[in-house]
């Protein structure tokens, strides 16, 4: 019994376009063809993408994907295992990020004023803004990029931030408002809406090329903090972004 690239597609919740890049990348080479040259996926390969796809959401990079899935010391059952735990110990996370943001939701309410030590908690106790500032500087401090985002945000106000935030959080509604109608992140709703959210970042910030932003988008779900946060405006907006941010980026190669 064999597949054909549109079927597996429909049976993964991913795009076309996502199984043609982890065949390209050798992460997902489909057993056989057809006489016209077409992917053709086999049993074994369904079995290896649902592993791909449990691994992606719990934010591996695609290279470490691979690397796990191709040891050869390694069994299905021990992936599972090991998976299972991965998701518990998220969804555990997730819970307590939950109650934090109903208890800043019950005291925005009533009118309380936070403590930062309790803001933090809808971060599960580990944001600190310094954090990321000192991070950033480390990682792309020697960029133009980095630079020009640091002359950019010296100059703003509170209601300018205000603005930005505002902006930003109309993209990432209007993006869950398409996963909530169906539209597949290749798309063309979602990949504009992909475009917006570059168009947001050099508007603000800095000249967000396309290289950089599907680089963006795969830290997006790699790193749990960048997760967390689309995360918790709809539940897998992380992975459609990014699936969104690569369709928009091929589209416009």
């Amino acid at each position: 019994m064999s597949y054909s690239v549109g079927q597996v597609a429909g049976y993964a919740g991913v795009t076309v376009r996502t199984l043609h890049h982890y065949d390209e990348i050798g992460l997902l080479t489909p057993s056989g063809r057809s006489h016209a040259g077409h992917r053709r996926y086999a049993d074994a390969d369904l079995d290896r993408l649902q592993q791909i796809l449990f691994y992606r959401e719990l934010g591996f990079p695609l290279d470490e994907v691979g690397t796990l899935l191709d040891d050869p010391a390694a069994d299905p059952s021990a992936h599972l295992r090991r998976q299972h735990d991965l998701l518990s110990a998220r969804i555990t996370r997730l819970q307590e990020m939950a109650a934090a943001v109903e208890r800043a939701m019950e005291a925005k309410k009533m009118g309380i004023n936070l403590t930062p030590e309790e803001k933090f908690e809808v971060f599960g106790g580990q944001f600190d803004p310094d954090d990321y500032a000192e991070e950033a500087e480390q990682r792309w401090g020697g960029t133009e990029a980095y630079q020009e985002s640091q002359r950019k945000a010296a100059s703003y106000t509170k209601e300018d931030w205000l603005r930005i935030k505002a902006d930003v959080d109309g993209v990432n509604s209007r993006l869950a408002a398409a996963m909530d109608t169906g539209a597949g992140p290749d798309s063309e709703q979602a990949m504009d809406l992909a475009e917006e959210h570059r168009q947001h970042i050099c508007r603000f910030f800095y000249d967000c090329t396309y290289e950089i932003h599907t680089g963006l988008g795969e830290m997006y779900v790699a790193d749990e903090r960048f997760t967390a946060t689309y995360e918790a405006v709809r539940p897998g907006l992380a992975a459609y972004l990014r699936d969104a941010i690569l369709a928009n980026a091929v589209r416009n190669v």
